[in-house]
C-alpha cells in the first residue's frame, strides 16, 4: 500500500531566486533525535496492500527572509557524524545543505574534493569534512574514512542511458553495483544506519515499462546493490524514489540551494517494499526522507518507495515522518 502524509519538505525550489525576490522560505530544519539502539533485523522486499491513506496535513510554513549563512539557522549541535557518499550529485547536495543547516557534522567522500568548496563554501572541519575517494576503486576506501562515523547515506548514481556522464567508466554497473558493493563491504558494523538511495522498478526490470529504462542494466544493477546491502548484516534503510524532479542542483552553490523550494509537490506518498508505487518525486523530498530515516527505528531493515504530489508537506517534522513511514507498513 501507499500512505499519504501531507508535509512540507525543507524549502528549496525548482527555480533560481533572483535578487528581485524579496521574500523566500526560511531554511530551518529541526534537529533530529538520536536513533535508538534497537536490535537490527534484515529483510528483503516486503509486499504491501493497495490504496492510499491520508494521515495529516501540516500548517504552511511562514515565509521570511533567508539567512545569509547556514550557521545561523540552528544553534543545535549533534553528536552524529554522517558520511555522505555522492554528496555532489542532485540529491546529495540537498542532503549536505540540510545537514549543514542542522549543524549536524558530515563527512563527504568525493572523487574531486575541490567540488565541496565550490558547492558548499569554506566550512569548518567541525561541521564538514571532505575525503577523496571513488567507490569504484576498493583501494580508495581506507578504514580512516569511517573513523567516528555514526551513519552513512549513499546516493551515488549515473544516467540510465549512455551519456557524457558515462565517461571514465562511470556506468551503472560500475557505480550502482560495484561501487555500492565496495562501499558496503568496508562499512563498520558499528554504524547505526546505512541509507541507500535506489529506484522504483528494480524488481520489475524485465517488465514494461521498466525494461525500457533497464536497457543498459541500471535497474538490475541497483537491485544487485540493494541485495548486497540487505545481506550485509548492517542496519539499513533503502529509499526507492520515483522519477526525480526539481533540479538537479549540481551546478548551484549553497546559498542557491537554501533558497529553493519544492514548489507545489510537497505532499508525500510512501509505499513499503512492494515496488508498486510509480510516479515522480522531488529531489528535496528524497533528501529529507534519507535524513529522517536515520533516526526512525521502524525503518531499519526496510525498503520504501517514495513519490511526491501537489499538496502541503511535512516540513522536517520527525513525528510526521514517523507517522508516514509507520502508515506505509501498517496498512
Amino acid at each position: 500500500m501507499a500512505s499519504k502524509l501531507s508535509l512540507n519538505p525543507f524549502p528549496i525550489s525548482t527555480e533560481l531566486y533572483s535578487q528581485h525576490h524579496r521574500r523566500s522560505p526560511l531554511f530551518y530544519l529541526r534537529p533530529s533525535k538520536n536513533s535508538s539502539n534497537g536490535h537490527h533485523y534484515c529483510s528483503k522486499s516486503i509486499s504491501t496492500s493497495k490504496g492510499q491513506t491520508s494521515v495529516t496535513r501540516s500548517v504552511k510554513q511562514e515565509m521570511t527572509e533567508v539567512p545569509n549563512t547556514v550557521s545561523q539557522t540552528n544553534p543545535h549541535s549533534s553528536t552524529k557524524l554522517i558520511l555522505v557518499v555522492g554528496g555532489s550529485g542532485g540529491v546529495g547536495q540537498l542532503i549536505v545543505a540540510s545537514l549543514l543547516s542542522r549543524n549536524i557534522k558530515s563527512r563527504l567522500l568525493l572523487r574531486d574534493p575541490e567540488k565541496a568548496t565550490t558547492l558548499f563554501g569554506k566550512q569548518d572541519e567541525g561541521k564538514l569534512q571532505v575525503r577523496k575517494g571513488d567507490t569504484r576503486n576498493p583501494e580508495d576506501l581506507d578504514p580512516s574514512i569511517f573513523e567516528g562515523v555514526t551513519h552513512v547515506i549513499c546516493c551515488t548514481g549515473t544516467t540510465a542511458f549512455p551519456s557524457k556522464r558515462w565517461d571514465a567508466d562511470n556506468t551503472p554497473e560500475r557505480v550502482d553495483w560495484e561501487g555500492v558493493r565496495n562501499l558496503v563491504s568496508v562499512i563498520p558494523q558499528s554504524v547505526k544506519r546505512v541509507v541507500l538511495v535506489s529506484s522504483v522498478g528494480v524488481t520489475k526490470f524485465n517488465e514494461l515499462p521498466w525494461n525500457i529504462m533497464n536497457l543498459f542494466g541500471v535497474l538490475k544493477y541497483k537491485k544487485m546493490g540493494e541485495d548486497f546491502l540487505c545481506n550485509s548484516g548492517l542496519p539499513y534503510t533503502i529509499i526507492r524514489p520515483g522519477r526525480l524532479t526539481d533540479g538537479p542542483y549540481t551546478s548551484y552553490d549553497l546559498n542557491t540551494l537554501l533558497k529553493a523550494t519544492a514548489g507545489q509537490r510537497r505532499a508525500v506518498l510512501i509505499g513499503q517494499g512492494g515496488d508498486k508505487l510509480a510516479g515522480e518525486v522531488s529531489r528535496l523530498v528524497v533528501a529529507e526522507a534519507c535524513i529522517q530515516a536515520l533516526d526512525i527505528d521502524l525503518t531499519r531493515g526496510k525498503i520504501f518507495e517514495i513519490n511526491s504530489i501537489e499538496g502541503e508537506g511535512p516540513d522536517n517534522d520527525p513525528q510526521k515522518w514517523h507517522e508516514l513511514f509507520k502508515a506505509a507498513q501498517s496498512q
